[in-house]
């Protein structure tokens, strides 16, 4: 078994379709070993929450001040932007997200993080772990400033790295653009970023011509109702039943308002009223979250659930002045992919790394039908740059079998047990990036 292990994971990281390695892929083998694997040690074992993510930025500023560029920290909190001139030609952005998640890792890997950090949201202590890939991310952005400012000869133009806080509440890159991020440092003319996939065969890539991510709306409805005796219900106006009702009638936006190959979700993740058995509250509170991949789907479900809430408060019999509120918080739009810009990388990294690097589009239908959101449309929107996120697998091509068989499931991102192969997932984040960015940016274009 052991054997057979080890035949895997050799496989794994060969170069695709039996190709002799290129000069670009041997320089990534190399780095990996002698500085990417330690630095992704690193991050790992010692992960940070949203907007504290303090020394993790300060050493992935290190890194790339030491990889040649300029760097500018405290960018909408604690966002780094990294500058590297070299010569006429686009400005082009990659970004990598920096925070780990309020979980306690339980992976059972040798590195397994085992610290613990006050929570600025609720001022305790809590375990931190990254459960969600961001030390790939920043791992990765690393070898590519290294590969890039070692292939300064083969490309002109203004790289432009980020290193953003806070994607995990999806708050990052908006207080990186309120810190007037392209009036500072300039306005990219592309924009790039990917994320490590669970779901995802290991060192494999996959892109989207349309919509990789949703965007999401956070909702919150404060149903008003009339306290009474559990005992006496008819002297009150129970927000419980009314609450209720609103929770049912929701589901029928996705099933019966939005069109069928149109998708959406609108999930009821918290409902809350009441102190005691026999008394009839005042109030319920429910939070929701909305995701859509198209402006038109989002106007949709936000003014139907508007719509639901108050009127169903009318049939209940409330006055105007109690009807439930309906208050929409935290949102970012869907991350929208240049269909042609995706097409172009497609073809590079095909020509570049193999046939087999794109993962099948039958295994990426099966498999990838969530609706995750992402904050990076808040660079790429307003105003709009050509760009494209794209996805890297994580995980080995073996357990993905198993658990097609019946065997153990995959943990998802945000699990405990989130585990990812970092060697094929990195190399191939750092390969795709770097030749992504020096199509964009070959002298001559």
């Amino acid at each position: 078994m052991r054997v057979l292990s080890t035949l895997l994971l050799i496989l794994a990281v060969l170069p695709v379709c039996g190709q002799d390695p290129s000069p670009l892929q041997k320089a990534i083998d190399t780095d990996y070993e002698q500085h990417l694997w330690p630095l992704f040690d690193h991050f790992h074992r010692n992960p940070e929450l949203s907007l504290v993510e303090v020394k993790t930025a300060a050493r992935l500023a290190k890194e790339l001040r030491e990889a040649g560029f300029q760097v500018r920290e405290g960018v909408g909190g604690t966002g780094i932007v990294a500058i590297m001139e070299n010569g006429p030609g686009p400005m082009v952005m990659v970004r990598a997200d920096m925070d780990g998640l309020p979980v306690e890792e339980k992976s059972g890997l040798a590195n397994a993080s085992t610290a613990r950090q006050e929570s600025p949201i609720t001022g305790q202590v809590v375990p931190v772990m990254h459960a969600c890939g961001h030390d790939v991310h920043m791992t990765s952005l690393v070898g590519s400033a290294r590969r890039l400012a070692a292939l300064k000869d083969e490309w002109s133009g203004t790289l432009m790295l980020i290193g953003q806080p806070a994607e995990e509440r999806v708050i990052g890159a908006k207080a990186m653009m309120e810190d007037n991020l392209w009036a500072r440092f300039g306005k990219p003319d592309y924009a790039l970023a990917f994320h490590v996939w669970c779901g995802g065969k290991a060192g494999k890539l996959e892109v989207s011509d349309g919509s990789p991510y949703a965007g999401a709306d956070a909702v919150d409805i404060i149903v008003h109702g009339v306290g009474a005796h559990g005992a006496s219900p008819h002297r009150g106006k129970d927000p419980i039943v009314l609450a209720s009702q609103i929770v049912l009638a929701l589901q029928t936006l996705v099933a019966r308002e939005l069109p069928p190959r149109d998708p959406g979700v609108v999930t009821v993740g918290s409902f809350h009223a009441g102190t005691k058995h026999n008394i009839i509250s005042d109030q319920a509170v429910l939070q929701l979250t909305v995701r859509n991949t198209s402006p038109e789907t989002r106007k949709l479900l936000l003014d139907g659930i508007k719509r639901i809430a108050e009127n169903l408060g009318r049939a209940a019999g409330l006055p105007e002045d109690q009807l439930p509120e309906v208050i929409f918080s935290e949102s970012t739009p869907p991350t929208m992919n240049d269909g042609k810009l995706a097409r172009r990388f497609r073809q590079v990294w095909t020509d570049k790394m193999g046939d087999q690097i794109m993962m099948e589009e039958a295994f990426v239908k099966k498999y990838k039908k969530g609706m995750g959101a992402e904050d990076f449309p808040f660079f790429t929107t307003d105003p709009p740059i050509p760009s494209v996120y794209f996805s890297v697998g994580g995980t080995p091509e073996g357990d993905i079998a198993a658990e097609e068989a019946g065997g153990t499931q995959v943990p998802s991102h945000h699990s405990p047990f989130f585990r990812i192969q970092p060697e094929p997932s990195i190399k191939a984040g750092v390969q795709a990036t770097v030749l992504a960015v020096l199509d964009l940016m070959k002298k001559g274009n």
